[in-house]
């Protein structure tokens, strides 16, 4: 991995889900099985055909909140607080992965489809509170989700970030499309690499790939 590839970088992008804690936790199965009872009971249907939904809306439309509201005129409010209200003691701190991002030069950000609060409880189960200058939810994109690239704009001129100075750590590869776009360096982090045009860099630990940046 060129350090050279970061030597412009000012600002530092994180994704939240399974990008700031790993997937083992599963809390987003959490997550999921809260969006599946929520549409069960907003739309009458069968659990089964609840899933479907699911699915279905996240691979067309990002998100599955931006598919039930453009759907079924869903309001997102209430949804995001229903499915955020799970258990985060599944995860633990991480003291090694706070001091790495700590040591990062420059801002440091974390934009995620979820909410801010829902990402400031996150944040503080893995012991990276007080680390952030600024947290970003889906909320400040209008409610409009990666990767749609409007969402990425949106928040990036609120924030005033300047993209060729900037990079983003992601899990869902189709989510750092319009970062490169844009010019940032992108950073997929997941278990197996995803490889394309879009992705400068792959990585299975976030922490290890971190500390090749700042030692």
């Amino acid at each position: 991995m060129p350090r050279a590839d970061f030597s412009s970088v000012t600002d530092w992008v994180f994704d939240l889900d399974e990008t700031l804690y790993p997937p083992e936790t599963r809390l987003f199965e959490q997550v999921s099985a809260r969006m599946t009872a929520f549409i069960v009971e907003a739309l009458d249907i069968p659990e089964p055909e609840a899933q479907r939904l699911r699915r279905r809306y996240w691979a067309e439309y990002g998100t599955t909140l931006a598919g039930l509201m453009a759907v079924h005129g869903i309001t997102p409010e209430p949804y995001l607080e229903e499915v955020h209200d799970i258990d985060f003691s599944v995860l633990t701190p991480d003291p090694g992965l706070a001091a790495r991002i700590a040591a990062l030069p420059g801002r440091r950000i974390v934009y995620t489809n979820g909410s801010a609060p829902y990402a400031e409880r996150v944040i503080a189960a893995r012991g990276l509170s007080g680390l952030f200058d600024a947290i970003y939810g889906v909320e400040h994109a209008g409610f409009r989700p990666k990767p749609e690239p409007a969402a990425f704009e949106t928040v990036f001129a609120a924030d005033g970030l300047a993209p060729a100075r900037a990079a983003m750590f992601e899990d869902d590869p189709r989510n750092l499309r319009a970062p490169h776009a844009l010019g940032m360096r992108t950073v997929h982090v997941a278990p197996r690499p995803a490889p394309a045009a879009h992705i400068d860099h792959h990585t299975d630990d976030l922490g290890a790939f971190l500390l090749r940046l700042i030692a």
